[in-house]
């Protein structure tokens, strides 16, 4: 798409939504996509090498998925765990407003789909999972993460899919020179081609 990027807040691309049929939380679902957001025809490698990896997210709390396009980390999240508050977060209106169709259809009600401003500053999360946008730029990107990873609860966890040629390891360096002692960072697994990393925020003691 010549001039759209799914990072924009309003794509250029003319909106054409088509459901797809996608596997989460180890059922089938059909789930509505469209030109203009992220990975619009299938759930991206990226993703789903997350999804298999993490473990099993609270049960309650507030929960947040950086970046959510059309909502497959989000729906999870929400299908996972019922209770939950489900924070879906992106610039971009038409990936938000397919998060709201989403979780309309498939009747789940704890996703909040919002910009990042909707985000009230006093909101602290219990888990954070991602595939963060990593085309937005270095420095762009660090500054996203800055922005959401130091609101994790202490002892909550944060999980990142990167793809390896994209920069997943100086990303995890990165991760660990910047955010310091007050966290730890490690590789939780690597598949095709793609490193998922976990942040943990460390209790004080």
């Amino acid at each position: 798409m010549s001039g759209d990027h799914y990072f924009s807040s309003q794509p250029a691309s003319r909106f054409t939504p088509k459901a797809i049929r996608v596997r989460l939380s180890g059922r089938e679902v059909e789930v509505m996509t469209a030109p203009g957001v992220f990975s619009p025809d299938h759930l991206d490698t990226g993703t789903a090498v997350l999804l298999s990896a993490v473990p099993a997210p609270p049960a309650t709390g507030q929960l947040l998925d950086i970046g959510c396009g059309w909502g497959p980390i989000a729906l999870d999240l929400a299908r996972r765990s019922p209770e939950a508050t489900v924070w879906a977060v992106d610039v971009n209106e038409r990936a938000l407003d397919l998060v709201r169709a989403n979780a309309d259809q498939l009747r789940m009600s704890n996703i909040m789909p919002v910009t990042p401003e909707e985000v009230p500053s006093d909101v602290r999360f219990a888990a954070i999972w991602a595939n963060p946008p990593i085309r937005i730029g270095k420095d762009a990107l660090h500054e996203l993460l800055l922005h959401w990873l130091p609101r994790l609860e202490p002892g909550a966890l944060a999980h990142l899919v990167v793809a390896k040629q994209l920069g997943a390891d100086s990303l995890q360096r990165w991760l660990t020179d910047t955010l310091g002692e007050g966290y730890a960072v490690d590789r939780l697994s690597t598949d095709r081609g793609f490193r998922v990393i976990r942040v943990l925020r460390i209790p004080a003691r």
